[in-house]
């Protein structure tokens, strides 16, 4: 009789440590205490070994940057010296060539200011009939004249046929870039086709270069003195009477 009631003890006591039917594993789970898990440090991605299972995404990113670095790494090795083939010698613009065209570029990234262009040429170059038609011309291009080339122009001031000024014009108002550039070649052969017709000659008009005084007055160290009367005509001063001074009279 003792042994059959430590039987059935030891089996109660089994039984304690078995989930009942009526508890979920859910309800269970939640009903344990939880604990923090450590953070994953570099050790924790290493084998024994030293061998290292993966890699942050800042290790990531490196890789990557050093593999775009070898391609072109590679690039300047085996692809640019076969550029040497399509070499070519620098030849001077010949002289029915005297436009000089600028454009924008972004390398590959879209900006609204690549469709822009600009073309910049010597007046002395352009096919005008004679000295009136270029004062014509001058006329005519307005503030889009200027003495002496632009900056941004690619022209030297030293460089020949400067001696008639330069004209800039440009245009950034169309889609394309192509378009731009037709406008303006559109533009120059209606200045000099109307600089060459000899009814309107405008002979007697000078020329405006308001333009360029403004320039000047707005460059750093010019124009910061006030007007004297050393910078009016001399005609239009007053004449000052002279006051005659008679020598002292001995008593």
């Amino acid at each position: 009789m003792a042994a059959l009631l430590q039987r059935h003890k030891a089996s109660l006591g089994a039984l304690s440590h078995t989930r009942p039917f009526s508890v979920s594993a859910t309800a269970l789970a939640r009903s344990t205490k939880r604990t923090a898990l450590p953070e994953a440090t570099i050790e924790d991605l290493t084998h024994p070994d030293g061998r290292q299972t993966d890699s942050s995404s800042f290790g990531h990113l490196q890789l990557q940057q050093q593999r775009q670095l070898l391609y072109y790494m590679r690039l300047i090795e085996y692809e640019m010296p076969q550029l040497v083939a399509y070499r070519k010698p620098f030849v001077p613009p010949a002289p029915s060539h005297p436009l000089v065209i600028r454009s924008i570029s972004y390398g590959g990234e879209e900006h609204p200011v690549q469709r822009k262009r600009t073309v910049v040429v010597p007046v002395a170059r352009l096919p005008l009939k004679d000295e009136v038609a270029r004062h014509k011309f001058k006329l005519l291009a307005g503030v889009r004249w200027t003495p002496e080339p632009p900056r941004d122009s690619g022209i030297s001031a030293d460089e020949n046929n400067g001696q008639h000024g330069f004209v800039k014009i440009s245009c950034e108002d169309l889609p394309l870039p192509t378009q731009n550039l037709k406008w303006i070649s559109d533009t120059l052969d209606r200045l000099i086709a109307e600089s060459n017709n000899g009814k309107d000659r405008f002979a007697d008009l000078p020329l405006d270069t308001r333009h360029l005084e403004a320039k000047t007055r707005k460059s750093k160290g010019h124009g910061k003195s006030r007007a004297s009367i050393k910078d009016f005509p001399t005609e239009w001063l007053p004449v000052r009477p002279v006051v005659s001074q008679s020598a002292p009279s001995s008593q």
